[in-house]
């Protein structure tokens, strides 16, 4: 069975295929960089004994979605990694860009749930596991983070309601919200301004894409009458969005 990941090439999506592909899942990455993509297939066969198939898959196009889960639907798929989405700006709400709010909805809710959808119509199939990738943001919103604060509360309401809606199919479903993951999420936010990017993760020691990794795997390994349903990743000297112990 094939373990499928969204948002593959870089970050989390991409710490995870590492520490899954090292532990012998064979993989289905999607993402919408063919090169990287290319790449990680060519590395992760060369080193460990598995198949690597990767499809280029902007996930707030729905034909494309549609298309790409024709072309599997003859593989079976133990897990869903649910990650691809991310953050545009920080402005108040009534200084933001209309069209990198309507960015983050198409991605973070509406690709998202497309993904949701037709992965646990396949998960149900092999009794398999979904996880999805939410945020701290989604349990506590902070000033300037209006609509990505909203739409990580989606993820995590909707992933509750997963669980009652799949109760009885064998699948699980994990809500992980992670705290500051220094991956290029905040160049993305801020629209490739490394400085701004760099200051959010100045003065402590912030997660990393890895340690992010190791949880989703380790939920995935527990017995399949275990659902970690919920598991919060704070840095030890983060307590809230907006509370750091700094050097």
């Amino acid at each position: 069975m094939y373990t499928l990941i969204t948002g593959a090439s870089s970050g989390i999506g991409k710490a995870t295929a590492e520490t899954l592909a090292a532990k012998g899942h064979d993989l289905i990455l999607i993402a919408r960089s063919t090169a990287k993509l290319e790449r990680l297939q060519q590395m992760f066969m060369a080193r460990h004994e598995i198949d690597v198939k990767f499809f280029t898959v902007d996930v707030t196009d729905p034909a494309v979605v549609e298309d790409f889960f024709a072309q599997i639907q003859d593989l079976k798929i133990g897990n869903v990694i649910n990650n691809a989405g991310g953050c545009l700006g920080k402005d108040k709400f009534q200084d933001a860009l209309l069209e990198d709010l309507f960015t983050m909805i198409d991605a973070n809710i509406r690709g998202f749930t497309h993904i949701a959808h037709r992965g646990v119509q396949r998960l149900i199939e092999t009794q398999g596991t979904l996880v999805n990738i939410s945020s701290i943001a989604g349990i506590e919103p902070y000033p300037q983070g209006h609509v990505y604060c909203a739409t990580k509360a989606f993820v995590k309401t909707i992933s509750k309601t997963l669980r009652f809606d799949l109760m009885g199919t064998g699948v699980r479903v994990i809500d992980i919200a992670p705290a500051a993951v220094n991956t290029n999420f905040s160049k993305v936010r801020f629209k490739g301004d490394v400085q701004k990017a760099d200051a959010v993760y100045a003065g402590y020691q912030e997660l990393s894409a890895d340690d992010i990794a190791a949880q989703i795997v380790w939920a995935l390994e527990q017995p399949p009458h275990v659902n970690l349903e919920h598991i919060v990743i704070y840095p030890t000297a983060q307590a809230g969005p907006r509370d750091y112990a700094r050097e």
